[in-house]
């Protein structure tokens, strides 16, 4: 079978979390709420500072309001989900999250803050 044209050669391939709001999200009081999202900007701002997270921000406008936001992580799934595990809105049952591997074309992509390489070149597994 011929090679599809349409599939790049290689693929940069990044982890990226993205944060949900789960259905049986405690109810807190506005107090409550206003201090879990400042450990929750905190707890993400630290990630970011030590390059673990290369970009990182809210969804707005969505077709689905469960859905955050989205980090783009400098690491392995297994990692991001350990991280994500212990950031304060996911211990407190406010957000759940979902790891992936997101496939982009090789070069599309830059994270000129990035301390170092993100994410990993590949072949798809197709080629």
């Amino acid at each position: 079978m011929a090679r599809d044209p349409n599939i790049p050669d290689a693929f940069d391939v990044y982890t990226v979390v993205v944060l949900r709001r789960p259905s049986d999200a405690p109810e807190l009081s506005d107090a409550e709420l206003d201090d879990l999202q400042a450990r929750h900007l905190a707890y993400r701002a630290e990630l970011a500072s030590r390059g673990r997270i290369v970009a990182n921000g809210p969804f707005l406008a969505q077709s689905d309001p469960s859905y955050r936001g989205m980090s783009v992580f400098a690491c392995d799934a297994a990692e991001a989900a350990r991280m994500s595990d212990a950031d304060p809105s996911v211990i407190a049952g406010r957000l759940a999250y979902d790891v992936m591997e997101w496939w982009v074309a090789a070069g599309s992509l830059a994270f000129p803050g990035a301390s170092g390489p993100v994410g990993d070149r590949r072949e798809h597994p197709a080629v």
